[in-house]
């Protein structure tokens, strides 16, 4: 028999939110359930909506809400008879008054479903929704979380970005859950992040202590990111992978940047997304007089998406805040020399294989674009550091074993002091 720090886990994983090809959270189930599998442990995943499609070999059991955001059918009323289901009401009436109560309801759903299965677990590793079931959880089965980032410098930079009250308000009533995860957080004896910036912001704003938390850094899918031989870099033809409005990914500072930039060496920049069709990045483009120089992907494959990469001079991480920071070490992975803010974990992740300039700084990025399209020797050896930083240092396989780790102490913590 294999000593019991060797041997195979069944851990039981919650997603509330879970494409696993969009948004942070989705990705990040969908790699480490891969790489907690080929460990040789046993992954079961909990997952609200949207459907979830993983590998054969990692189990899903779908969590279904009422879906109320589902961009087919978007704010829709629910029939009574969903209404009549207390969960469905609570999850109603949050979306209605203008909340977000869909961590709060999946935490309850999905503690319906563990208390039936607590035999067929050693852990429940939860992906931030830090609900008050996630709390209950504890009492039936040794419990962790992963918190990427603290959620109040979402909520804080949304505030600070909007003039009018009214808007300022609404902000504050769809952050407010922050209430509950605050509580919830500190009950777990040991939380997983993935950055040391990451652990020193949530500590402090959650108020859980340092000695806590266990870092593991996010994984990039070097099968699918990677240098792609014989497609030439296009000159001047920057990328950026967040085409959002939110302040929080600083694509209006990169927008200033571009009319910052010489006219006599034009640049164009590549946004992988879409845009809201009335949302304000499009009206600052308009603005600004930009639209022949920017150009926005739409929803393109992971096939495309490595092309887009493969063809691109610089990119360019603009947030203003990232917790760890995917889209750094996705470019870095295909050999493409990364120009990032300092924003929350970034440089741990760029190190010295990028240029790093404050955040907020339009100046700062254009000079750092000018810097380098007008010495490419640089660029490359730039490009050629970040692929190498990202072998050594940002692969799902660390990832997991560093998360493996983290759960074999809190199983210990909960065998030596049981929750009350």
């Amino acid at each position: 028999m294999l000593p019991a720090d060797q041997r195979p886990l069944r851990i039981c994983l919650l997603s509330y939110r879970s494409n696993p090809h969009c948004g942070g959270q989705g990705v990040y189930v969908r790699h480490l359930s891969r790489a907690l599998t080929d460990l040789g442990h046993r992954v079961t995943v909990l997952a609200g909506p949207p459907s979830l499609q993983l590998d054969p070999d990692v189990a899903v059991v779908p969590i279904p809400g009422l879906d109320l955001y589902n961009p087919a059918d978007p704010f829709r009323v629910p029939s009574l008879r969903e209404l009549s289901d207390p969960v469905n009401l609570l999850e109603w009436l949050g979306v209605s008054t203008m909340g977000f109560p869909e961590p709060f309801t999946f935490g309850i759903r999905s503690l319906r479903w563990v208390r039936r299965h607590r035999g067929d677990f050693d852990i429940v590793h939860d992906n931030q929704s830090l609900s008050y079931g996630v709390r209950s959880m504890r009492r039936l089965l040794p419990t962790t979380a992963t918190i990427h980032h603290p959620i109040t410098v979402d909520r804080d930079i949304a505030v600070r970005a909007v003039k009018p009250l009214w808007k300022k308000a609404k902000h504050l009533r769809w952050y407010s859950f922050i209430g509950m995860q605050k509580r919830v957080a500190p009950s777990l004896s040991r939380v997983i992040t993935v950055s040391a910036c990451a652990r020193d912001d949530i500590a402090r704003e959650f108020r859980i202590p340092a000695e806590r938390f266990r870092i593991a850094p996010n994984g990039v899918d070097t099968c699918i990111f990677r240098p792609l031989p014989g497609v030439a870099r296009e000159s001047g033809r920057l990328i950026v992978t967040n085409s959002s409005d939110t302040p929080l990914k600083g694509l209006y500072y990169l927008l200033h940047a571009l009319t910052l930039l010489p006219a006599a060496k034009p640049v164009r920049l590549v946004v992988v997304g879409t845009p809201k069709k009335k949302g304000g990045i499009l009206r600052l483009i308009r603005r600004l007089g930009i639209g022949e120089r920017v150009t926005f992907t739409g929803r393109i494959s992971d096939r495309e998406f490595v092309r887009q990469y493969a063809r691109a001079s610089l990119a360019v991480v603009p947030s203003v805040y990232e917790g760890f920071g995917l889209p750094a070490g996705e470019a870095m992975a295909c050999g493409v020399p990364v120009i990032s803010t300092s924003g929350g974990a970034l440089p741990e992740v760029v190190g010295e294989a990028g240029i790093l300039v404050p955040p907020r700084s339009a100046e700062a990025l254009a000079a750092a674009i000018t810097t380098l399209t007008e010495n490419p020797g640089r660029a490359a050896a730039l490009g050629d550091a970040g692929y190498r930083r990202v072998q050594a240092h940002f692969t799902w396989q660390r990832a997991a074993q560093k998360t493996v780790a983290a759960y074999r102490e809190v199983i210990d913590d909960y065998h030596r002091f049981p929750p009350r």
